[in-house]
Order: C-alpha cells, then sequence, then structure tokens
C-alpha cells in the first residue's frame, strides 16, 4: 500500500510544489510507483507535469465533490501518475462544509488506488483550511519545506498546532516524515542560521538534502517538465535525486 505523504506549509513560495514535482519524478526514475495529487487549486503540480489543467477531466475536484471514479481520473506522465487540478477547486472548501465526515473526503477517495502504489505526494494548497485538513487527515506523514530566509519560521509554530489537533482527534497516526530545507545558498550567513535553527527546532527531522537555490529548479515548470527531465545535469536534479535516497531509505 502507498505511503501517503502530503508536501505541507501555509506559507506560499517555499518550494512545495517544486518538491511534489521534483520528489514525484526523482521517485519514479529510482523505480518507484508514484501517484502525484495535486490538491492546490493553483493546479501548478499539474501544469508542471505537462499536463494541461484547463482541459483534464476528471480531475481531483470532480473526485471529491462529484463522485468521478479515482481511476478513470489518473494521469499518466513519464514522471509518475497525476490527479490533475484546476480553478474549480477553490469552491470546493465552501461546498464541503455542509457533508458529512467532510475532514475524510480525500482520504476515502483516494482509498481504491493506494494499493497500485509506492508513494502518494499530496500537493497541498498555502492555507490551513478544509482543503488542507483533508490532505492531514488523508496522509500518513508529511513533509514540511522550509525556505532558507528571514521569516523562515514564522507561521510554523499555526502548522505545529494545527498537526497535532489533527493527530489528537482525526488521524492519530499522523507522524512528521522530515522537514527539508529549500532555496539554500550556502554563500550567505543567513542560510546557514536558518538551517541551525530549523535543526535546533526539529531535532532528529531535518533532511541531510538541501535544495540549493538553482536557476535550472525555477526554469523546469515552464517548459512542463521537473528538472530531472528539464536538466539531468543540474544542482536540482543532483538535490532531489538525493532526497529521493533519503525518503525511499527511511521508507524500506
Amino acid at each position: 500500500m502507498a505511503k501517503s505523504i502530503a508536501i505541507v506549509n501555509q506559507k506560499g513560495g517555499v518550494g512545495k510544489t517544486t518538491t511534489c514535482v521534483n520528489l514525484g519524478a526523482a521517485l519514479t526514475s529510482a523505480g518507484k510507483r508514484v501517484l502525484i495529487c495535486d490538491f492546490d487549486p493553483q493546479a501548478n503540480s499539474t501544469s508542471g507535469l505537462g499536463v494541461d489543467k484547463s482541459t483534464v477531466s476528471p480531475n481531483v475536484y470532480d473526485v471529491l465533490i462529484n463522485g468521478a471514479d479515482v481511476k478513470r481520473a489518473l494521469v499518466k506522465t513519464p514522471y509518475g501518475q497525476l490527479i490533475a487540478s484546476n480553478k474549480t477547486l477553490s469552491g470546493a472548501g465552501i461546498e464541503m462544509v455542509g457533508i458529512e465526515g467532510r475532514e475524510y473526503l480525500l482520504k476515502n477517495a483516494l482509498q481504491p488506488v493506494k494499493d497500485d502504489f509506492d508513494f502518494l505526494l499530496i500537493d497541498c494548497p498555502p492555507s490551513l483550511e478544509l482543503l488542507t485538513l483533508n490532505a492531514l487527515c488523508a496522509a500518513d506523514t508529511l513533509i514540511v519545506p522550509v525556505q532558507c530566509e528571514y521569516y523562515a519560521l514564522e507561521g510554523l509554530s499555526d502548522l505545529l498546532t494545527t498537526i497535532r489537533i489533527v493527530k489528537r482527534s482525526l488521524n492519530p497516526s499522523l507522524e512528521l516524515e522530515g522537514v527539508l530545507l529549500t532555496m539554500y545558498d550556502g554563500r550567505t550567513n543567513l542560510s546557514l542560521q536558518v538551517a541551525e535553527e530549523v535543526k535546533h527546532h526539529f531535532p532528529g527531522k531535518v533532511y541531510a538534502t538541501v535544495i540549493p537555490r538553482n536557476v535550472r529548479l525555477s526554469e523546469a515548470p515552464s517548459h512542463g517538465k521537473p528538472v530531472t527531465a528539464y536538466d539531468p545535469f543540474s544542482r536540482g536534479t543532483e538535490a532531489y535525486t538525493s532526497l529521493a535516497a533519503e525518503v525511499i531509505s527511511k521508507n524500506t
């Protein structure tokens, strides 16, 4: 059965989608069966894997709200399989409010395909509302990307409080898979200071792999490819290949 990993941080621009797409591609390259669930209305994981978010149907909204068959929603890409998203998902939070068991809609929707994969990666929206709550209830563990910037730890306490509440009342088995340092620049004191602070707050939970600032990583989404396909010899590819190896070793 797939290990379900939600990639979550309510701050935007910290590398959630970049991590979801590129970790998924690197795991696929390592021979793992990977499903990426794009659970962000911005649908950047969808377009980052070369899938047209405006035409793909059924998508995750159809599965969640309209009862579409999740197996029909699977899109095969060279980098793993995908359940696509688009902007219609942005209204799902309001529609879900009146549904019984609303926190478990995503978990229940994904259940029929979990046996077909080794890893299920869920790209979460940059907020702590009902969509993210669904992802936390559907996940076994969480990867939290933390940007090596001045405000890196701001808001993490809110996220950790939410995780504790979910663990206590909705998903007792939820655990922190790891904290991932992103946009790291080893030439600056700031990156080094943030790294030390994050390691102090999350002892034993910070990945040895750090994701560097890398032009190729930034360019790859506009070509509809993960960096592993866009530039196989870039520092970004090297980093996500290394991260995939860490994730695999932790889960074998």
